[in-house]
């Protein structure tokens, strides 16, 4: 058995590099970004008015009372217009090219309008209202970094440059397995002595959330089909996701399994809770990661945030950030165990604090949905304090 840190590098250790692909813009959304996006040209390409009203020359105005004779308008979309008489104004929408010969722009709520002469009414600053050419970024800038995930407002910047079709991260082909005589299908009533297939269902979920898609087994439990279909599967994929069957049991196959189909074991055990079973493994001739996780509910899901999404992110060269929280109640962890205590937080005196939610052991699944993630608390002889720092895993 194995710290969590010794597994955590291990994994991480054994990244893959799944390429590049290019995609249509809009399919990018969610993907994560293979390359740095430059600007085609400045931002904005021009100096651009940002509210209705009028554009004039500064140094016209004078410290008594100006009327200011229209003499025409700047509209958006339209060429540069341009200021003949610099006593005078044009009229000039958002988005407009502020015209030849002005240099502030005063919105209508600030002036007043009688047979085609403003008089302005506030106090006006020079250069105000006006977003000027390259204010945002010059050409040539990197306005997007590779290694980012593409939002909505990705997209936004990617369609400004002209970017039609984007280079992304391929997404890793993978499996998600479950495991056990006792599982049925989610619309199938169970009997006394079976339950539903909810475990995995959660994984196929969170992938979506990374826009993987992904396929999936149900092994039942007998050794020689087992064998069968997981040779087949690491073949067809690049990872596989398990659930069940690495504990001590009798029909806890997928060790013996994994070693008879050429998988190096690279750990088995942790010392962890929830989670402790899990074993990591790789086929190194095929270059198909295996995380196989305890079947507990919680175990799962606690060890997918804990390690596959880090290794995926690591894999797509995404930097790993940890997140940090503040500890509502005090708690002990005695050694040698590393704790995931699932948590909701609450914003409160300036920071966000955790505080543990009741669970009934690493199978009330129900308990996840009550928490926004997970802290880790290394054991230590002394007790964690109310207050205290400590490592947030966010899952939602």
């Amino acid at each position: 058995m194995i710290t969590f840190k010794e597994a955590y590098q291990k994994v991480l250790k054994h990244r893959l590099n799944f390429g590049e692909e290019e995609v249509q813009l809009m399919d990018s959304l969610n993907r994560i970004l293979a390359e740095d996006i430059f600007a085609d040209r400045d931002f904005p390409p021009f100096d651009r008015a940002t509210k209705d009203g009028i554009a004039i020359q500064f140094s016209s105005l004078l410290e008594t009372e100006h009327a200011f004779i229209i003499e025409g308008e700047a509209a958006a979309g339209v060429t540069q217009q341009s200021l003949n008489d610099t006593g005078n104004c044009l009229e000039v929408m958002t988005g407009a090219v502020v015209p030849q010969n002005c240099d502030t722009v005063v919105m209508y709520e600030h002036i007043t309008i009688a047979d085609n002469k403003v008089t302005i009414k506030e106090k006006v600053t020079k250069g105000q209202n006006i977003h000027y050419r390259g204010s945002d970024e010059k050409a040539g800038a990197v306005v997007l970094s590779k290694g980012i995930k593409i939002t909505p407002a990705e997209i936004g910047v990617l369609a400004s440059v002209g970017k039609s079709v984007v280079n992304v991260k391929v997404n890793p082909k993978i499996c998600t397995i479950a495991t056990g005589n006792e599982l049925v299908e989610v619309d199938q009533l169970p009997e006394p002595h079976q339950i539903r297939k909810s475990n995995m269902l959660t994984i196929e979920a969170a992938l979506l959330n990374s826009t993987i898609t992904s396929s999936s087994l149900h092994l039942l439990d007998d050794k020689e089909i087992i064998r069968t279909k997981l040779e087949k599967a690491l073949v067809e994929n690049d990872v596989l996701l398990l659930s069940g069957g690495v504990s001590k049991g009798k029909f806890d196959f997928i060790p013996d399994v994994m070693e008879s189909l050429g998988v190096e074991k690279v750990f088995h055990r942790v010392a962890q809770r929830p989670g402790k079973p899990f074993w990591f493994g790789v086929h190194t001739q095929l270059k198909t990661v295996i995380f196989s996780f305890p079947g507990n509910p919680v175990s799962t899901f606690a060890n997918y945030h804990l390690y596959f999404l880090p290794w995926l992110h690591t894999s797509w060269g995404i930097q790993l950030d940890n997140l940090y929280i503040k500890l509502s109640v005090p708690m002990r962890i005695m050694p040698p165990f590393t704790r995931f205590v699932h948590v909701k937080t609450e914003f409160k005196e300036g920071a966000v604090w955790g505080t543990p939610v009741v669970e009934n052991g690493s199978g009330d699944l129900t308990s996840l949905a009550k928490a926004d993630g997970f802290i880790c608390l290394e054991p230590k002889e002394k007790a964690y304090e109310i207050g205290e720092v400590v490592r947030f895993i966010k899952t939602r």
